[in-house]
């Protein structure tokens, strides 16, 4: 298993009598723990050097959210939203990926914060899903942070796996580059639950993304949740184009479909490099060696910079082939962050709006036709 150990923990005093902090300090005996007052001694910096954002990761701060929990994704101005909503039970991730939007994010809070008052997040996303019973959520907890890096140490999916499993309306996603699966396989998540992958070739993964699973295990762990009973997602983004990227992305397809059984795919999603002039600084301080730094990207709508067009049309639609040999069309695949020209260059069909595209995804309902039309027009 991937493990990561902080080398000091620090917990707000409201904080002590927590499960979180309990398991904590079962699975963390070793390391140096310190309670202190609410706000104290967090890793803030009014213009922080490009070291202090790496120093951050090291300490875990265990804190207490007084805001609320769920949101809806911010999206991209311009482009088409897949109408998801987000659970932020952390912030920063000790993974540390150079083209790591984060880096800009979080750059003035880097603090690696894990917020303890789980039964608030709960009793707020119970109020939202039974105040709204006729519509389907689709909710992920890992827009800044990684999901499942730091459950083996706070049991954070023990208490929210059970919860969502037993909710009608609600789909919950557990989006994570580690292979940290153990509490999840103990769990029933009965239909409710997808666990995803960020998916990128090994050679990716060796140069970019830096204290993360391997592609072997990051499949092993999908086997093994499917094998638990869990749906699986797999996203494919941020694609990097490079010299060998057509051969390496098609072997990555390739071997993930020779290990997991494409029936329990809950979508997969396509999203090529972005970056904003913020980050690009930001990787160039603290990371640059790094290749990305190269890339040659042109400024969109939304303030992102990405490949040119025609060369993310390419890329998608190649993409989209060699996914169709290994799984049928109602295996879904979706676009994140693209506009609806560049849908209907690959799929030969738009969104009309994020609430289409988000029922698109939703599971109790069949879109196949919509699915299958975007399947024969790149067939």
């Amino acid at each position: 298993m991937l493990k990561f150990e902080p080398e000091e923990i620090l917990i707000e005093r409201d904080c002590e009598s927590t499960a979180m902090v309990r398991r904590l300090k079962a699975a963390l005996p070793q390391v140096p723990l310190k309670v202190v007052d609410h706000g104290r001694e967090q890793v803030t910096f009014a213009a922080p050097p490009a070291a202090d954002f790496g120093a951050a990761k090291k300490r875990l701060y265990i804190a207490k959210h007084k805001g609320d929990f769920l949101k809806k994704c911010p999206g991209s101005d311009g482009q088409v939203c897949c109408n998801y909503f987000v659970i932020n039970f952390a912030s920063n991730c000790p993974m540390d990926c150079s083209y790591c939007y984060l880096q800009e994010y979080l750059a003035h809070n880097p603090a690696l914060k894990v917020f303890a008052n789980v039964d608030d997040l709960l009793a707020e996303a119970d109020e939202l899903l039974n105040k709204h019973r006729r519509y389907f959520f689709r909710i992920g907890t890992g827009e800044i942070t990684d999901s499942l890096i730091l459950d083996p140490y706070i049991g954070f999916t023990r208490e929210v796996v059970p919860f969502f499993a037993e909710q009608p309306n609600a789909l919950l996603e557990l989006k994570t580059k580690s292979n940290c699966v153990e509490d999840l396989l103990t769990l029933d998540p009965k239909e409710r639950v997808v666990v995803s992958w960020s998916m990128n070739p090994q050679t990716v993964i060796d140069e970019e993304e830096h204290g993360t699973a391997s592609l072997l295990e990051r499949l092993e762990a999908a086997r093994l949740c499917q094998d638990a009973g869990y749906r699986l997602g797999f996203h494919f983004d941020p694609m990097i184009e490079y010299t060998d990227w057509e051969r390496d992305y098609e072997e990555l397809v390739e071997q993930l479909f020779a290990t997991v059984d494409w029936r329990r795919v809950s979508w997969l999603s396509l999203g090529v490099l972005r970056n904003t002039p913020g980050l690009k600084r930001a990787m160039r301080e603290r990371l640059p060696r790094t290749r990305l730094l190269a890339a040659e990207q042109v400024p969109n709508p939304d303030g992102k910079l990405r490949y040119f067009q025609p060369l993310r049309i390419e890329m998608y639609r190649k993409m989209l082939g060699w996914i169709r040999r290994s799984a049928p069309p109602t295996v879904k695949v979706y676009l994140c962050m693209e506009s609806k020209h560049v849908w209907q260059e690959v799929f030969g069909y738009a969104p009309s709006c994020e609430k289409e595209l988000g029922a698109q995804l939703d599971p109790r309902k069949s879109w196949a036709r919509n699915w299958i039309r975007m399947y024969n027009s790149v067939s």
